[in-house]
């Protein structure tokens, strides 16, 4: 399932939110003493203007995130991590719903399961 989504992502040229919302989730499960070296990981990765993967956040979170990064806590990407979940859930998933990425997944397991 997360791997077709994340293949209709790559098609619309957007995977770096599930990308991001990924690195987000390792994050969260970071030792402590190596927050600091992940947060400038996905800052540099997903965050900054310049990013190569940039998500597409506001210049408030962009700047708020910014500064979170530099004094990393385990917390410091999820209102970002929020917002990009949000914006998946509410442009890119249900578009995903329609796909025919979707439905030979659905036809598939439906097959797996008569057998």
């Amino acid at each position: 399932g997360q791997g077709v989504f994340r293949e209709f992502l790559k098609s619309e040229f957007s995977e770096e939110n599930i990308e991001f919302w990924l690195a987000c989730e390792d994050y969260k499960k970071t030792k402590s003493d190596h927050l600091h070296g992940k947060a400038e990981r996905i800052y540099a990765e997903f965050v900054q203007s310049d990013a190569i993967k940039q998500i597409n956040i506001d210049y408030q979170r962009r700047e708020a995130t910014a500064k979170k990064a530099q004094d990393p806590t385990h917390t410091s990407f999820d209102e970002v991590q929020k917002t990009v979940y949000i914006l998946m859930e509410r442009d890119s998933y249900p578009r995903f719903l329609k796909s025919k990425s979707y439905l030979n997944l659905l036809n598939q397991l439906q097959t797996n399961t008569s057998k």
